[in-house]
């Protein structure tokens, strides 16, 4: 417990001090017109509130990342802590906060686009194809999830509820997508909110009375997967595509440009976007806090469960049996509500990309269902496999985590270039070494993995190093050659 409390100072530390750091380098200007001012359209391009704001960006970034994710990461010990806190503070948050201030200072572009600007057409065109995908992806594995959850809560978790609770979530994706953003997204998320936080502020309290004997750095960051055998991957790459929410995660800079259109002043960008993140890392914190006594602890005993359960297995369990009944609704609502909220994003999302790249005005509603129709289809025929085949759900994730990855990656990458061209001195170094280190980590995961290449796992930390090493010469050279000084 006690490297856990360190880890929830380090997260708050790291947005007073780092944040400010960087927040400082990009140099926010106040008097400057944010897209939401200068090209209000009533539709995505909305002025809003801060707090609401900060409370849409928290919940699209969410998902059932900070959640499940470090359910699973928290199999590998305390190096979860490590990953989630200098993950959070040092790649993920600035990721967050440049990509949306880069947003905002070209008029509220998407990430794509970003991309063009600083790594020209081609990776443009990759990166529009990728981003889509990925989108649809998201659309696919954040219905399935909480339609679980709702049909536990209902009472009856069998097949039949489980596919009428698919169809209510992705009939509410089409109508958010569609609407304004202020119309559904902009009035009901701030409920949902304050569910998912309330799940993570019980459980910590919780997590602080009871004082359960957690891993711990000065155990030796695998020795508790050595004890329980549990985790059957290597830390390396796998820790670093399982948690990825809680840490860095390329969806984000989908979701960045959202509210990029509708924060009204520059200077708020920290609190919205790294504070965002941070608290992100917070709830994932809360969460591998809790898996860790779950699985370690005997917590999987105390609560009825097996030390084998699912991660949605285990949010149920927990939440029911630390928070009551009521509780415990609420809570796993919180859950539900991550998921769904990111999901309906990420359909808008994918619209608002592709009507950038064809230039499509967003302003008339059938120019909206052009884009959204094919898109739902394109979705509801990933979601179908999800459901059909049995193994589905996790193929389809396991690509996803890495594409997540993959993303964040180019998005590093955009914003290191705008910080050579833009900043000059050593500036970049800010977000080089955050892009080296994902451009190793997924690189060896795909070359490693089952559901790539399949490497030998041994060869992961030599093949890393490699890329890492590879990545640099090559960035040097680019620079050497464009005469950046």
């Amino acid at each position: 417990m006690i490297t856990f409390v360190l880890s929830i100072l380090a997260l708050i530390l790291g947005y007073l001090v780092y944040g400010k750091f960087v927040e400082r380098m990009f140099g926010p200007d106040p008097f400057r017109k944010t897209p939401a001012i200068e090209k209000a359209d009533g539709v995505d391009f909305i002025a809003m509130p801060t707090w609401k704001v900060f409370m849409i960006q928290f919940l699209n970034i969410a998902g059932t990342g900070p959640i499940f994710g470090a359910i699973m990461g928290a199999k590998f010990g305390p190096s979860s802590y490590l990953w989630i806190v200098l993950g959070c503070i040092f790649a993920g948050a600035v990721h967050d906060y440049l990509s949306g201030m880069l947003s905002v200072r070209h008029g509220g572009a998407s990430q794509p686009e970003l991309v063009g600007t600083y790594l020209g057409k081609r990776t443009k065109n990759v990166m529009l194809v990728f981003s889509v995908l990925l989108l649809a992806m998201v659309g696919a594995v954040f219905v399935y999830s909480p339609a679980l959850i709702l049909g536990d809560i209902a009472g009856d978790g069998g097949q039949a509820s489980i596919m009428i609770w698919i169809g209510v979530i992705f009939l509410y994706y089409i109508v958010a997508t569609l609407l304004p953003i202020d119309k559904i997204i902009g009035r009901i998320y701030p409920l949902f909110a304050v569910a998912l936080l309330f799940m993570a502020a019980g459980l910590l309290v919780c997590l602080l009375v009871k004082w359960p004997s957690l891993p711990e750095l000065w155990d030796g960051l695998g020795g508790w997967t050595q004890k329980t055998g549990i985790a059957d991957q290597p830390i390396f790459p796998c820790l670093f595509i399982t948690i990825a929410c809680g840490a860095i995660s390329g969806f984000h800079a989908t979701q960045s440009p959202l509210m990029a259109r509708c924060i009204k002043n520059e200077q708020l960008g920290r609190p919205v976007f790294y504070g965002s993140m941070i608290t992100e890392g917070l709830v994932a914190l809360v969460w591998a806090a809790v898996a860790s006594w779950f699985f370690f602890d005997g917590g999987a005993a105390e609560v009825g469960a097996s030390t084998g359960a699912a991660a949605p297995a285990v949010v149920t369990a927990v939440s029911k049996s630390w928070l009551g009944t009521l509780g415990g609704i609420l809570a796993l609502l919180g859950v539900v509500a991550a998921p769904i909220t990111s999901g309906d994003t990420a359909f808008r999302s994918a619209r608002l990309i592709i009507a950038d790249f064809l230039h499509l005005e967003q302003k008339s509603l059938a120019k909206r269902l052009y884009i959204a129709v094919p898109l739902f289809v394109a979705s509801a025929l990933l979601l179908w496999y999800n459901i059909a085949d049995a193994n589905g759900f996790n193929v389809i994730w396991r690509y996803f985590g890495w594409s997540n990855q993959t993303l964040a990656v180019f998005t590093l990458w955009t914003i290191t270039v705008y910080l050579v061209k833009k900043k000059g001195g050593l500036w970049y170094l800010v977000t080089l070494l955050p892009s080296l280190f994902m451009t190793a980590v997924c690189t060896t995961f795909i070359l490693v993995d089952k559901v790539g290449f399949g490497l030998p796992a041994a060869s992961a930390p030599w093949i890393g190093l490699g890329i890492f090493a590879l990545s640099a010469i090559l960035f040097y050279i680019w620079k050497n050659t464009k005469n950046y000084a």
